[in-house]
């Protein structure tokens, strides 16, 4: 089973690009996407060319803002939108869909924004998002993948130190809230597989020719389950394919 996810930065721009053309070399199984930027009956509209795939969404209810979707060609047993937290619920954040040896939740993190506004509210966010991933985990093995929004470690982005402290995405805050995660049991897997591979990017400024020279960050993650991660065969990056400012990334399964 691959698995893909995606923060496409606006479905319908995407969808005007070669959108459909790349999910058909990707052939997934699976594929999550972020920041679709559209309502549910406009993200219905916009793949309805889309055949073998159910297709599940959470929009904002402000429009042309964050929302997020999952494409499967595996019915679920069941789907759920959100965490059941007020304060986090109106932003299409969260898309939880049960499979029958796991769940598999898309997520899209608050960026803390680019003036900071937006770090206490994203510290309290990662500490619900977990206590949310964790209680799912007491069902059954949890796959998380989307826009975390952090680069969690310095080999995760090429200017460590320039950023450190001082930007949106590599906040102390915003990598103990990461450190978190993959301490309480959930296991990065493209790390788990890859612990020292470098310039190893998911997201690219669009200035100064960021994607080009490989300036990049890190910020697009599979985390899963420990008792789960040996049904992880491998997990990858395509930095190849475009029409975004984020690539893809994934996991394949053996189940």
């Amino acid at each position: 089973m691959k698995i893909i996810s995606w923060n496409v930065n606006g479905i319908r721009a995407v969808a005007q690009k070669n959108f459909f053309n790349d999910l058909e070399k990707m052939a997934p199984d699976i594929i999550c996407i972020q920041e679709t930027k559209a309502q549910d009956d406009q993200v219905a509209e916009t793949l309805e060319s889309i055949k073998n795939f159910h297709i599940y969404s959470n929009s904002a209810e402000k429009k042309g803002y964050s929302g997020i979707a999952i494409l499967s060609r595996i019915k679920p047993l069941n789907f759920k939108t959100d965490m059941g937290i007020d304060m986090h619920d109106n932003e299409g954040r969260v898309l939880c869909l049960e499979y029958d040896a796991f769940f598999l939740v898309n997520v899209y993190v608050p960026n803390s924004g680019s003036d900071l506004k937006r770090l206490d509210y994203r510290q309290q966010w990662d500490l619900d998002f977990l206590n949310y991933l964790k209680n799912l985990e007491t069902l059954k093995p949890v796959i998380v993948c989307g826009d975390f929004n952090v680069a969690h470690q310095p080999i995760d982005l090429t200017h460590p130190k320039a950023n450190y402290n001082k930007y949106a995405g590599y906040m102390q805050v915003e990598i103990d809230g990461m450190d978190r995660f993959t301490q309480n049991g959930l296991v990065d897997s493209f790390r788990h597989f890859y612990p020292d591979k470098k310039e190893a990017y998911s997201w690219w400024s669009y200035r100064a020719g960021a994607r080009e020279k490989n300036v990049g960050w890190r910020i697009d993650y599979f985390l899963v389950s420990k008792t789960f991660i040996s049904s992880v065969k491998t997990a990858f990056i395509l930095n190849e394919i475009m029409g975004s400012d984020h690539c893809p990334v994934g996991i394949e399964l053996s189940i």
